[in-house]
């Protein structure tokens, strides 16, 4: 087992970098997006430095850079559910109804966001994506145990929200 040093690392980076970042490009047509998602990759796999071998890198830096690519659509997949589910028709609701409507929605935000990401992505998976445990078990290669956990952990969290002033 090899592992590289810093010097290494620095030419690895060189080397890939173009083709992770082109890559990822492929899959979104967002030069900024695709740049920002390698970087992160190769941030993973310096922080790993010492758990990866050379021979293992590119595999390593696509596969990160593939699976922050896919937790990015995900996202984006859940924060759009999300809002088409709170588009109401105003014509005939009351403006009292709608400011607190408002109040209650950046509440929700807030205490989502407010959320470990880990618990937030299950929270989100579960009751957004309405995907099993056992399903996002899979997808974030959890036990099921470890779900139930983060999911405890985001109920608990979404118990503080208050209803009313």
């Amino acid at each position: 087992m090899t592992f590289f040093n810093e010097t290494e690392f620095k030419l690895f980076y060189l080397e890939k970098f173009p083709g992770l970042r082109t890559y990822i490009f492929a899959k979104c047509n967002d030069f900024d997006f695709a740049e920002d998602i390698a970087q992160e990759a190769f941030v993973r796999l310096w922080n790993n430095i010492s758990k990866v071998e050379k021979e293992k890198a590119r595999s390593f830096v696509f596969t990160v850079g593939n699976n922050l690519f896919l937790d990015h659509v995900r996202h984006q997949k859940v924060k759009n559910n999300y809002n088409s589910n709170f588009v109401l028709q105003q014509d005939n609701m009351d403006p009292q109804f709608l400011i607190e409507l408002d109040e209650f929605r950046k509440k929700l935000e807030d205490t989502i966001q407010r959320m470990p990401e880990s618990s937030r992505v299950v929270f989100l998976m579960n009751r957004m994506e309405k995907m099993t445990y056992q399903e996002i078990a899979q997808n974030l290669q959890l036990s099921v145990k470890a779900i139930e956990k983060r999911m405890q952990k985001a109920l608990e969290i979404m118990a503080t929200l208050k209803l009313h002033k």
